[in-house]
């Protein structure tokens, strides 16, 4: 019988085993165990498999049995076992035929209507009627998909523009619309979030499965283990089907317009440009959509240069992602955090006019009843410190909702918690519970004006633009003193040089890491050459022993040039010791080291207004005191002495320079004449904030991070070089210590006092 059971159609499969008992050829428990073997479960696709496997047993059981040509003996029975794996493998592989589309007419409705897509397909997610916000943004969306375009929005937070987006991708794909999508996060790991989300739909929801069977099957038959996904076949063919934590790559299969399409996750920040994917068949694609969710972070939004790079990314790598002679059709979600930051440019149609951004609201208009509502706010308040929740505050809207509700226009009424009665309770909970600031930001998309900025600090923009036009690493003629700070953090090493006349005039003339990061714009957070990958075999603090070596070599053991060709060395370095994990191995490089007569450990303190001032301590035998720093006599297992400093103090004094003008005695100014140049370094230097603060009878200034986050290693070490200077002598005018009179006493006095 020359017949090939994996030819045959399931009718003459059936038609075969009907002519057959099939108790004659396996037993029903041999059956259960070849079909455990396989993987196979009745009803799931595989039944077709699991007969055809069947029907081979039938075919061998009524074949002369021919030993294979040269082979004998058990070698032929090997031979015919080899043969029979193979068939049970392939089997096992073989997804069967693929089920009819249950309603075309609905798949052929839906191919270029997205908002009958999202309610056919989508029922659960899309529940709540549209709002007229929601039908505008729908539209966008659909324009952008079939056209092409750029469409950005900024909707209130929980109004699913999100899960739009999403949605917009599957619909694009599985339609063939757009054969690559890219999904851009603020970091990868906010992207591959969104591509399990799609994940989840491919692989559970049945209306897609219905209808888009020639996508959704072969994911079915995955079955959750994606490591099947490279063995897959369909009718003997592979269907290269791709599962894996960053791509999906939907089945090659015939007549698909699906087939082969990709969607592939990536950080706005990370590796994006030369974005593409081979196919089966040879050709290269390149992404065709983009879709772009909330680019910026809490802390890049509060970053200008943060803002600035991310804005150069959009413009030029990611809209360039479609290759030369294409354009790339892109959606993009976005929360305004701030005046003037990323989403907020991004939305002003005067700036960035191709990105048609749509910005809506939760409330347009508020009611006029002031009043009542402030009576509510209290109600709340208090229902809350009492634990009663809401309860009192809605009956009092109950009661007089008509008053309350003149005059409001909400986005979406039916936008609103089971406990509430409306959608303007809901937003006014809203603002209650995050706070006005959050509230205006998050849900109106427009953020509160920030605090008054203290008029005496400087901008990060003022601060970059004061350079003096020296080369890097020229010490001007005037300097007598060259001093440096090295801060200690675990990834990096963080080193400022700045050079000093007497009167406390200061030139920044060198800064950087090590190791060098080799970028304009970087955090610590996301470094990407750390101190453990220059030093490999070495643990935390063998890895910073290495890099304060390898720093100290460059810096301490070179000359610098001055500007009238003379050379001169640092006179003092300070190496910050305050973090418990590494303060033993900087005690232990600064005993050790050849430089050992230079560096020093040093330990700022904060010194608020209800702590004891340095002008107080009491001076020991032994000890060095001078403006707001002392180096105390040393006991104990450190014997190397160290430097305590007021960071309030120095924090106050260097912003004090940097706010000199230019050609003034005491100002503080950069090396260069591009002021782009040391954007990252004002960042660094505009990072903290002061607040006045009294106590012990004294005013001092208490600096404070901005943004919980940001880096602040190169304000310490301008601060650290300021307190080096002071203890090489620079003194500013005014600030000299006086020297305390003591008494005159006679001769006479000092006899008697001996008796």
């Amino acid at each position: 019988m020359a017949i090939d059971p994996r030819k045959l159609r399931p009718t003459e499969l059936v038609r075969l085993l009907n002519s057959t008992p099939l108790g004659e050829v396996i037993s029903e428990r041999q059956l259960h165990r070849h079909r455990a073997r396989a993987g196979f479960r009745i009803g799931d696709g595989k039944t077709i498999d699991l007969l055809r496997y069947v029907a081979w047993l039938v075919i061998e059981r009524h074949r002369p049995k021919p030993e294979p040509e040269g082979l004998t003996g058990y070698e032929a029975h090997k031979e015919r076992a080899r043969a029979r794996n193979e068939l049970l493998s392939l089997s096992g592989r073989n997804i069967g035929e693929l089920p009819e589309v249950v309603n075309a007419e609905r798949k052929a409705q839906a191919e270029r209507d997205f908002r009958f897509f999202c309610e056919q397909y989508l029922p659960q997610t899309f529940h709540l009627p549209w709002s007229p916000d929601h039908l505008k943004v729908v539209a966008k969306i659909e324009q952008a998909v079939l056209e092409g375009g750029l469409f950005a929005m900024a909707m209130p937070r929980g109004s699913g523009k999100t899960s739009l987006c999403e949605i917009a991708c599957l619909w694009a794909l599985v339609y063939g619309h757009r054969e690559f999508v890219a999904l851009i996060g603020s970091d990868e790991d906010h992207a591959a979030n969104m591509l399990d989300s799609i994940k989840v739909e491919l692989e559970t929801n049945d209306a897609l499965l219905d209808d888009f069977p020639e996508v959704c099957f072969p994911i079915r038959a995955l079955e959750g283990i994606h490591q099947r996904a490279g063995g897959q076949l369909y009718q003997g063919r592979q269907t290269h089907i791709g599962w894996t934590a960053r791509e999906i790559v939907l089945p090659t299969m015939q007549e698909s317009k699906a087939s082969g399409a990709i969607i592939r996750v990536a950080g706005i920040t990370g590796r994006i440009r030369g974005m593409k994917h081979k196919r089966v068949d040879g050709t290269s694609i390149r992404p065709a959509l983009v879709l772009i969710d909330d680019p910026q972070t809490d802390e890049s939004a509060r970053s200008p240069s943060q803002c600035a790079n991310r804005e150069r990314i959009l413009s030029g790598a990611i809209l360039g992602l479609a290759g030369p002679g294409r354009k790339i059709a892109g959606l993009m979600t976005l929360t305004v955090v701030r005046p003037d930051d990323l989403a907020d440019r991004l939305l002003d149609r005067a700036k960035h006019p191709q990105w048609q951004g749509e910005r809506t609201k939760m409330v347009y208009a508020w009611p006029a009843n002031e009043a009542m509502w402030a009576r509510y706010a209290q109600l709340w308040r208090e229902g809350m410190a009492a634990d009663r929740g809401i309860t009192d505050a809605t009956e009092f809207y109950r009661t007089n909702r008509e008053a309350m509700d003149e005059g409001a226009e909400i986005a979406w009424p039916q936008r609103h918690h089971p406990d509430e009665l409306s959608a303007l309770q809901h937003a006014v909970n809203l603002k209650l519970d995050r706070g006005e600031a959050a509230f205006w930001a998050e849900y109106q998309n427009e953020p509160l004006p920030e605090e008054e900025v203290d008029e005496d600090l400087l901008t990060d923009d003022q601060i970059a633009a004061k350079v003096n036009g020296m080369k890097r690493g020229e010490v001007p003629l005037g300097c007598t003193h060259m001093t440096m700070f090295i801060d200690v953090q675990a990834k990096a090493l963080f080193w400022l040089v700045a050079a000093w006349e007497d009167d406390f005039t200061g030139y920044v003339i060198d800064y950087g890491t090590e190791p060098d990061q080799k970028a304009a714009y970087f955090t610590l957070r996301d470094v990407r050459r750390t101190l453990v990958m220059a030093a490999p075999r070495a643990g935390l603090e063998g890895s910073i022993y290495a890099g304060l070596e390898r720093l100290t070599n460059a810096t301490l053991g070179r000359e610098w040039r001055r500007d009238d060709g003379a050379h001169v060395r640092i006179d003092r370095c300070l190496i910050d010791a305050n973090w418990g994990q590494t303060s033993d191995v900087v005690y232990q490089f600064c005993r050790q080291c050849k430089h050992a007569g230079v560096v020093l450990p040093s330990h700022g303190r904060y010194v608020g207004a209800s702590s004891i001032p340095f002008s107080e301590y009491k001076r020991k035998r032994g000890d060095r005191v001078g403006l707001n720093w002392r180096i105390p006599v040393i006991r104990g297992k450190r014997s190397v002495r160290h430097v305590v400093f007021d960071t309030n103090y120095w924090k106050s004094f260097v912003q004090v320079r940097l706010a000199v003008p230019m050609g003034d005695p005491g100002c503080l100014s950069l090396f260069g004449r591009k002021p782009e140049a040391h954007r990252l370094l004002a960042e660094h230097l505009t990072s903290e904030y002061r607040v006045k603060t009294q106590g012990r009878g004294r005013t001092v200034d208490e600096w404070k991070l901005r943004v919980d986050g940001l880096d602040n290693h190169w304000l310490d070490g301008l601060v650290g070089c300021a307190v080096a200077a002071s203890m090489q002598g620079a003194v500013l005018f005014g600030t000299e210590s006086k020297p305390v009179a003591r008494p005159r006493m006679r001769l006479s006095e000092l006899r008697r006092g001996r008796r």
